[in-house]
């Protein structure tokens, strides 16, 4: 997609001597022989993705060309069929399970990686995904490894928290590269040598899944155990379990990749979504999008599913397209930030755009319980709630939820982290027929509150609302000042 603030391509080709030398010094400044390997393979892995980014800068999506995905394409995850409890040990021995861990948890207010956010009674996003291969292993008797993608972010604290789940399952951790920003006026890294100041530095996002999975020596360990069938999946989608139905459709096909989809609702308007472009299935991200055509895109009419970033994937494919170097053409997003005070970019990649290279690759929709992801405090306040139980890691929908979607809830800035979310509301609500909440301002709740329908809720500024503990409500909107005072 082009960028109207970045050089032109004369200046590019006036800074190309000195983008390479300065990756040269960077690789160079490295004492240790190797770590100055395998910072030779991120920076080339870097290098690959910068040409492909200034080669197709100017390129913008052609939206007459974008069309509905074929029905081919998308199957719904109905017609795959069930799998017979005889056949699943077998399929399992070819299955490795990676999850994606490489942000922190400062956007929510805590510290570290944000695997360890506690989610459901004291149980964190990494407790429950342990528990949940744990289940699957104990049942089939197998030895399915959990792979943790990492980032630099994440990575160090990530080998120590898993230390206490050894006894328990496998667990394989991985470092995802670590790229420079550039400033987004010369295009030059910011690092002059391989420390660098933190903030010089970015992990590139799932899209380096590929190269990074290759050059941590896992993808061949994997082919040699006989595992060629690779699940992902993000830490925090609490969904996101081992389906042998999908699981076995790859096994049994000739399909080499499978990314599960799920229809599309007003809380996924900027979700990635499946195309057909120019005959090949294709994700398209909404930082591809024209911008007078973002509401388009938004649109849960014309573009009706959205990819969860559950995707399976063939290893033996993904070797032989790695060798061919195919993956170096994958879109790239370039992702503007500010670094003191200076206008930066980091560029990224979604690992869903790896489809397009891969034969036989179809989108599977699936039920909304396999995308149940916590980005925001109101996510957390939705999976804490009655709607779900948990088993073995899993979370169950409440039976008794009268409707099967979720609801809206929109929790206002002052529930953004995770303290003071924890402090202004006493317990989660019964929210079992609830379809709306919005929140905002200074607003606290007590225990044992009920809400139902849509339910507003708004202090505004210099008031504050206490809601009582035992209260309950329906189809209401609650203004002003309410205070409950102790005496």
């Amino acid at each position: 997609m082009a960028d109207k603030n970045l050089p032109d391509t004369p200046v590019i080709d006036r800074n190309a001597a000195a983008f390479d030398k300065r990756l040269k010094d960077i690789v160079d400044s490295q004492p240790d022989a190797e770590r100055r390997k395998q910072l030779q393979a991120e920076t080339e892995g870097f290098h690959a993705l910068f040409q492909h980014f200034v080669k197709s800068r100017n390129k913008v999506i052609d939206w007459s060309k974008i069309r509905p995905p074929a029905a081919h394409t998308v199957l719904p995850h109905a017609d795959l069929g069930s799998v017979a409890e005889e056949q699943r040990k077998a399929l399992l021995k070819r299955l490795c399970v990676v999850k994606l861990n490489g942000g922190l948890a400062t956007t929510m207010g805590c510290v570290g990686p944000k695997s360890t956010i506690e989610v459901q009674g004291d149980n964190t996003f990494l407790d429950l995904t342990v528990q949940q291969i744990v289940y699957l292993n104990n049942t089939y008797d197998s030895d399915v490894p959990l792979i943790l993608m990492n980032s630099f972010n994440t990575h160090a604290d990530t080998e120590k928290i898993v230390q206490k789940y050894n006894d328990q399952v496998t667990i394989l951790n991985f470092n995802q590269s670590r790229y420079p920003r550039i400033y987004k006026d010369s295009l030059l890294p910011l690092p002059k040598d391989f420390k660098g100041d933190k903030e010089d530095w970015y992990p590139p996002g799932h899209g380096d899944l590929y190269e990074a999975f290759k050059n941590s020596g896992l993808l061949e360990k994997m082919l040699q155990q006989g595992r060629d069938i690779l699940f992902m999946a993000n830490v925090d989608n609490l969904g996101a379990i081992v389906d042998f139905s999908i699981l076995n459709h790859m096994a049994s096909t000739k399909c080499e990749f499978i990314m599960e989809l799920t229809d599309k609702t007003r809380a996924d308007i900027k979700g990635g979504t499946l195309i057909e472009y120019e005959g090949v299935p294709k994700l398209l991200e909404i930082a591809q999008v024209p911008p007078n055509k973002v509401e388009e895109f938004k649109s849960i009419k014309k573009f009706k599913i959205f990819n969860t970033n559950n995707l399976w994937i063939n290893l033996n494919a993904m070797k032989r397209i790695l060798g061919k170097g195919a993956f170096n053409s994958m879109d790239v997003i370039s992702n503007p930030k500010s670094v003191g005070g200076k206008a930066v970019i980091q560029l990224e990649r979604a690992a869903g755009a790896g489809m397009e290279y891969f034969d036989g690759a179809i989108g599977v929709n699936v039920s909304r319980r396999r995308f149940l992801p916590v980005k925001t405090t109101s996510d957390l306040f939705l999976m804490q709630s009655n709607l779900y139980s948990q088993e073995n890691g899993t979370l169950v929908p409440n039976p008794k939820r009268p409707i099967p979607s979720v609801p809206l809830v929109k929790l206002g800035n002052e529930f953004s982290k995770v303290p003071d979310f924890m402090r202004r509301i006493a317990s989660i609500p019964d929210i079992l027929e609830l379809d709306h909440l919005t929140v905002s301002g200074d607003v606290t709740f007590g225990a044992n509150i009920v809400l139902k329908g849509t339910v507003i809720i708004v202090a505004n500024q210099g008031s504050r609302i206490d809601i009582p503990s035992g209260s309950e409500f329906e189809n209401k909107v609650v203004s002003g000042n309410l205070r409950i005072l102790d005496h």
